[in-house]
């Protein structure tokens, strides 16, 4: 498996909609991210009559031999709640226990830099241990991931403490289910389901935004197949095509992923992509933004003001790694990015 290749589709996949264009916390539609594999607590879900879901499940084939093992990595982000707080007096170190007396506040202005209040992501990678690719197989893992509150100091000029960074990510529970069936000899039918158990008050039920912090956002599932290979569900070999219609993908959905050609890996998406998926090789990094035209993009972030750059710089960790690639890239790569031919073929004319 190149997993070079596929970690960087992965992460195009995880990071989708993550932020948009003109990437500052004020933007309205920044206000509320990640539309792409939200998996909610069960109990929200059952109470909104399943309009948001809280399982996702990823169907698909593997020829396989005794040898062969399969590998499952669930992948997903987890809503931060990032709160600005201005002491109420300047420190010179925070406490070593307990927290200093601060006011929330919406922006704080601390010398030429701008922190504001909003959300940020935790990227969590989830494996299960491999399991032999042999009929009647089936294993389901649990994962509790803690809940936890942080305080970063903001530092004035003179190296006083003005203010403080308060990160805050709730407690989140579920499952990873993985089943094996033998459709025929040799062809396994691969069943994975992620389902977010985690408990929901029912008093947060009537607030997607609250739900959101205890729900999996972006949630996708790579599968690895040692010693054996998928079979592709967009364009089955014969012999195949009925197995492959018969697989139920729910929230997502499988394709090959890797070198043109590889079949030992597949990336399950929410995202619906088309077999071999690959990066432009003229993309310098992601911009997060759907359906994204780099070089639209870039000459736009380039026209932002200084006070809406500086906005951006400090909105988010990402967004200033967008910004300072951007306000850095040569010449040269901007007329990279104005397009390029992929694919043709020579046209072979009809005799007479």
């Amino acid at each position: 498996m190149n997993l070079d290749c596929v970690e960087k589709i992965a992460e195009a996949v995880l990071y989708e909609g993550y932020m948009l264009y003109p990437y500052r916390a004020s933007a309205v539609k920044n206000q509320q991210r990640w539309n792409f594999g939200v998996l909610c607590p069960r109990s929200y879900s059952e109470q909104k009559n399943g309009s948001d879901a809280w399982m996702m499940q990823t169907e698909c084939l593997v020829q396989a031999n005794p040898s062969t093992r399969l590998n499952t990595e669930i992948r997903f982000l987890q809503i931060v709640n990032r709160s600005i707080g201005k002491l109420t007096h300047p420190l010179l170190e925070l406490p070593s226990a307990g927290e200093p007396e601060f006011e929330l506040v919406d922006k704080l202005v601390v010398g030429d830099r701008i922190f504001a209040s909003w959300q940020e992501a935790l990227e969590h990678k989830l494996n299960v241990p491999a399991l032999p690719a042999a009929p009647s197989q089936s294993r389901e893992s649990f994962f509790e991931l803690p809940s936890k509150r942080e305080l970063e100091p903001i530092r004035s000029q003179d190296d006083t403490i003005a203010g403080v960074i308060i990160r805050e990510r709730e407690m989140l529970s579920g499952s990873i289910e993985v089943d094996l069936k033998e459709c025929r000899g040799g062809l396994i039918k691969a069943t994975v389901r992620l389902r977010n158990l985690t408990t929901d008050e029912p008093s947060r039920h009537e607030s997607r935004s609250l739900a959101l912090m205890r729900s999996f956002v972006s949630a996708h599932t790579i599968l690895g197949a040692e010693g054996g290979q998928f079979v592709s569900l967009l364009d089955p070999p014969q012999g195949f095509k009925e197995l492959a219609a018969e697989c139920a993908n729910l929230g997502t959905w499988p394709v090959m992923v890797g070198e043109d050609g590889a079949r030992d890996a597949m990336l399950s998406s929410p995202i619906f992509l088309y077999d071999y998926p690959q990066i432009a090789p003229e993309s310098p990094g992601s911009l997060f933004d759907g359906t994204e035209i780099d070089e639209i993009l870039s000459l736009r972030i380039l026209t932002l003001t200084e006070e809406e750059k500086a906005e951006m710089r400090q909105s988010d960790e990402r967004g200033r790694q967008i910004l300072e690639r951007t306000e850095n890239m040569p010449p040269e790569q901007f007329m990279k990015l104005h397009g390029a031919l992929r694919g043709l073929r020579p046209v072979i004319e009809e005799a007479q």
